[in-house]
Formats: C-alpha cells, structure tokens, sequence
C-alpha cells in the first residue's frame, strides 16, 4: 500500500510489523533509519504547516484589525457629520420660529399701535364734539356738568 511515495510492505510476524521504505526503486535501508526519517520529515510538514497557519492568522489579525480602526474611522465621521446635520436643523428650526414669533409679535403690535390711534382719534373727535355743544348750548353743558358730578359724589359715598 503507498501513500505520499511511502511504502509498507508487510513482514512476517516475528519481525517488524512493517517497514518504511523511502527510496521508491526497492533500495532497502535499515528499518530504524526509515521509520525515523519519516517522522523526522512528519515533524517537519506538520512544523512548516503550522508556521504557514501562524503567518495567515496573523495576516488575517492584522487586516481584521485595520477593518476594525477603518470602521472605528467611519463611525466617527458619520457620527460627527449626523451631529452637525443635528445642530444645523436645530438652528434652521429655531430661527425659523423665532422669525414667525417676531412676525406675530410685530404684527401685533402694529394693530395695537393702530387701535390707540383710532382711541386716541375717537377721543378727541368726541372731546372736540363736547366743546362744539357746550359753545352751542352753554347753559345745556353747565346742567350736564353739575348732573356729572352729582352722580359721582353719590358713587363716592358708597363706596
């Protein structure tokens, strides 16, 4: 039976079970001597095959590290931009408000400003229509005057 250009060949019982032999044209060396080499020559696969593993874990480490501080990397980017997207919509929003509650805030002001004038107008159109009846009919004024203060002697009393 071969295997990997090793083969066994049976012996008898009262020998070795079976020998190695590694020269493949039927050289025969001494059965201690193959056995070890062959081992020798398993260590050594199995020592080249775990340095081999050991240098792809590492490279593998490596580049799963340089993704990690890459995504690490992005995450902040993308953290600091939604932040300032954040503060420049709060901004936006704020002044907007404040332009609409400025806008109100004239707008109402403005026709308080225009109610006092039209008092103020009213007042004095009816302080002028007074004075145009008391020079019309002054005994008329002077009656009114005396009725005017008696009502308000009265609501001084009770009070």
């Amino acid at each position: 039976m071969e295997h990997s250009g090793v083969r066994s060949e049976p012996q008898s019982f009262a020998g070795t079970v079976g020998q190695f032999n590694d020269n493949p044209r039927g050289g025969t060396g001494g059965p201690g001597s193959s056995i070890s080499e062959s081992v020798a020559r398993g260590k050594e696969a199995i020592g080249t095959a775990a340095a081999e593993a050991m240098n792809s874990a590492g490279s593998d480490l490596q580049s799963l590290r340089t993704d990690l501080n890459s995504l690490k990397d992005t995450l902040a980017k993308f953290m600091s931009q939604a932040g300032s997207e954040a503060a420049k919509s709060a901004r936006e929003v704020t002044s907007n408000v404040a332009g609409q509650v400025g806008s109100v805030a004239s707008d109402l002001a403005d026709k308080g400003a225009e109610m006092a004038s039209a008092a103020s107008d009213r007042a004095k159109s009816f302080g002028s229509e007074l004075e145009n009846m008391a020079r019309r009919n002054p005994i008329g004024a002077l009656a009114g005057a005396v009725v005017i203060g008696v009502l308000i002697g009265l609501m001084g009393r009770r009070s």
